[in-house]
């Protein structure tokens, strides 16, 4: 039961039960004040620690703001300048948010601090103050009262009548004074309902318009976060590729070091120990130096350097050699010696110690010393005489293996990225180059060969050829506008580099190129879009001179230049390029805030960022659309189309006789807005799935036209299960190359199927026995 009321009749009587009610109404306002002063000291913490908070914020904000990611080689993809910039956009967001905490920082003292407060020190203090005049009044009015009843009867009349007159206006003054704290006591009583919880809602109130700020923040921000998110995609299915390329070159070198050196201005360099001769009673010490000798201008050039004391380089000393002479060991008391002299007499002889004996054999051939054995490891590596050549024959096979492939199978999927059998391959190559049974093969209608066979015929003949079609001389010239400008001032600079081409290269690259473009044409069918055909012929038509890292890390600009010729195919090789071609292109590297537009062309993506990225994602079964696997051998340059999506090409962004969803990067805003509940229950739940549900080892990239999991049945943001422990049928057939791997035909059922280490591979069990499955090759039950 709550407060009994104080009755204004009671006031006169102030029975002991009206001053028990009136005792509760002052607990229950002391209770009362005590809370407001708690919630008081609460509210300013708060605002404190939102304060804090925002600080803290801030400072990450600037943290990320102010670091930027430093990228291997001279320029980045679009992709990767989008990756750099995110930083400074999430920064931006947060810094957006934070404007946001100030504001309700603010309104929390505004709306809850001073209402309370001033409830607090008007209404509760007042009360207050009338209990302490009650109080004093009621002690004066029973004092006053009892001694007047104190008084002798036998007073006079008139002084009787006096005393009866004062106590009974004191009386009336109590009385008044009672009747007005009562209504006071329960006029608060009432005021407290409403005058404590208004602060309080206005309080929630600026709560719930922040974080109604941070959710239109965070819409605002959803476009560029699924944007990255594609970027991160492609940024890390290029790292695939390029990081078996890089492997496979780790690997050559590791095998042989010395036929994969590096050329540049010396002949030889290396390490060497210097002896350096001290006063007699000190001896000689060995220093180790860095050597390098100019065989043509016999320059040497020794720099002292030890790796024990930090790195650090000490002064070099340069001179022009004249002699070397081997020192043998009844001579010196250490082994791998020689001594070499300088032009300049005031130099005197040097000792030198190499590293085994192998190593100093390398010097004194090079540096044509006494006594020398002579193995000319350092000589230049002379390419063997390939058989492929740029000639009339060269131009029939180009044309015979078009012509049977686009009468053949255009419409075969996988087509260039599945590969023939390797020693079938190479047989057809041969019979091809030879003059005598080139004429005499019918590959339109001969069915010994088939169209996977000359397809990788075709691109071995380009790799043969004793230099890349497009050039090694221009192959740098082609690689610069790919990294930078305007899409225009790309197809600008590539259309002026072809006509630079020798008349064979460009001619035979015009008919190739022709064909590729009608390839993608049919990119529907075969799925190899104009990205996909840049993956494939890219290190094909391509290549550097001298095979680095550097040069691996410009395999994706390769890959753009292909596109390009392709998008642009009747303009570079039908028309003159413009006579007044401007200066070579500048590599810029500041990062643009978002990804540009694409254009939604069909077929036409030349106004699409440098690295064109389709998604392709599956919303029903993965039939009649899931490519085979392409079997090309790990470290191939075919092998870095194997982790890409293969994405279909579309007019529009969703076709209507089509059971998947088509997006590029050029139509995810008008996607984002037109059509939001197909974003949420397709890409956002696969790209939720492919960044918390798959582990870093495991498939990375989607299979292409279907989801790596099968997504929720609900179309929910939740990203989809795990496929761990499902079972699933095979929707193509697959022969075993490796022992690990299972062959199967279609209809296999597989139990237990399981993520693999492998990118793109499943773990499964057919008929007892376990092994790897590729991944679209199968459709979970």
């Amino acid at each position: 039961m709550g407060l009994q009321p104080l009755e204004f009749s009671d006031c006169y009587l102030d029975s002991p039960w009206f001053r028990e009610r009136i005792r509760a109404h002052e607990a229950e306002l002391e209770k009362t004040n005590k809370f407001i002063k708690e919630l008081l000291k609460d509210g300013k913490n708060l605002i404190a620690a939102t304060k804090n908070l925002s600080a803290a914020q801030r400072k990450f904000a600037h943290s990320l703001r102010d670091f930027k990611f430093e990228f291997i080689g001279d320029a980045e993809t679009d992709d990767e300048r989008c990756i750099d910039a995110s930083l400074r956009e999430f920064s931006n967001f947060l810094k957006n948010l934070e404007e946001q905490r100030e504001i309700l920082a603010l309104s929390v003292t505004e709306t809850l601090i001073k209402p309370l407060e001033k409830f607090r020190k008007e209404q509760l203090g007042a009360v207050k103050e009338e209990k302490k005049k009650f109080d004093k009044e009621t002690e004066k009015n029973y004092s006053f009262l009892e001694k007047h009843l104190n008084l002798s009867a036998r007073k006079k009349e008139p002084q009787l009548l006096e005393a009866d007159y004062q106590v009974e206006q004191n009386r009336k003054h109590f009385y008044e004074l009672s009747l007005e704290y009562v209504c006071k006591l329960q006029e608060i009583q009432e005021r407290k309902k409403f005058e404590c919880v208004e602060p309080v809602l206005s309080f929630f109130q600026g709560i719930f318009t922040f974080y109604h700020q941070g959710y239109e923040l965070a819409k605002d921000f959803n476009h560029y976060k699924m944007a990255l998110q594609i970027n991160i995609q492609n940024t890390r299915n290029r790292f695939e590729g390029t990081r078996s390329e890089v492997e496979e070159l780790m690997n050559k070198i590791r095998r042989n070091p010395q036929e994969h050196k590096r050329a540049n201005q010396f002949t030889i360099e290396g390490y060497l120990y210097v002896q350096e001769k001290r006063p007699a009673p000190f001896g000689s010490s060995w220093v180790k130096h860095y050597c390098m000798y100019r065989k043509e201008t016999k320059k040497f050039t020794m720099i002292p350097f030890e790796h024990r004391s930090g790195g650090k380089i000490g002064d070099g000393n340069v001179f022009l050699l004249t002699c070397c002479t081997k020192r043998n060991v009844d001579t010196i008391d250490r082994r791998f010696c020689f001594d070499i002299e300088a032009a300049d007499r005031s130099v005197t002889p040097v000792t030198m110690q190499a590293f085994s004996e192998e190593d100093r054999k390398l010097w004194m051939e090079i540096l044509d010393g006494k006594e020398a054995l002579f193995i000319n490891l350092y000589r230049a590596n002379t390419r063997r005489e390939e058989s492929a050549q740029l000639d009339n024959i060269g131009f029939t096979i180009l044309r015979k293996c078009i012509s049977a492939i686009e009468t053949r199978g255009i419409n075969d999927q996988g087509l260039y990225r599945v590969v023939g059998v390797s020693s079938k391959v190479q047989r057809l190559l041969s019979l091809l180059i030879d003059a005598n049974t080139c004429s005499e093969i019918d590959l339109e209608n001969s069915i010994d060969w088939d169209v996977k066979t000359i397809t990788s015929a075709m691109k071995q003949y380009l790799r043969s050829l004793p230099e890349p079609l497009m050039t090694y001389e221009l192959h740098r010239e082609f690689i610069i506008p790919a990294k930078s400008g305007s899409p225009e001032s790309r197809v600008n600079a590539i259309h002026f580099l072809v006509h630079k081409l020798p008349e064979k290269n460009k001619e035979m690259l015009d008919i190739l190129v022709k064909h590729l473009a009608n390839v993608a044409d049919h990119a529907k069918k075969n799925l190899m879009t104009v990205a996909n055909l840049g993956v494939v012929f890219g290190p094909t038509l391509m290549r550097p001179q001298e095979e680095t890292v550097a040069a691996i890390m410009d395999l994706k600009f390769q890959n753009i230049v292909v596109e390009i010729l392709i998008e642009n195919h009747e303009k570079i090789f039908k028309t003159l390029p413009d006579s007044t071609f401007p200066e070579p292109i500048s590599v810029s590297v500041s990062p643009p805030n978002v990804p540009p537009r694409q254009s939604r062309r069909q077929g036409q993506r030349n106004k699409r960022p440098l690295a064109v990225y389709n998604l392709c994602l599956e919303l029903d079964d993965v039939d009649n659309h899931s490519p085979p696997r392409e079997d090309t051998p790990t470290g191939s340059m075919d092998s870095l189309s194997s982790h890409s999506p293969t994405p279909a090409v579309s007019s529009s962004p969703l076709e209507p006789d089509k059971n998947h969803l088509i997006l590029e990067s050029g139509d995810l805003a008008d996607w984002t807005a037109n059509h939001p509940s197909q974003i949420r229950s397709s890409m956002v739940s696969w790209l939720n799935t492919q960044s918390t549900t798959t582990p870093t080892s495991a498939i990375k990239t989607p299979a292409p036209s279907s989801f790596p999991f099968p997504t929720s049945a609900t179309g929910s943001d939740r990203p989809a299960e795990s496929v761990l422990n499902r079972r699933a049928r095979a929707v193509y057939p697959c022969e075993a190359e490796h022992s690990s791997e299972l062959s199967f035909q279609i209809g296999a059922v597989f139990e237990d199927v399981q993520l693999s280490r492998e990118p793109g591979w499943l773990e499964g069990t057919l008929n007892g026995r376990r092994g790897l499955i590729p991944q679209n090759y199968v459709q979970f039950l």
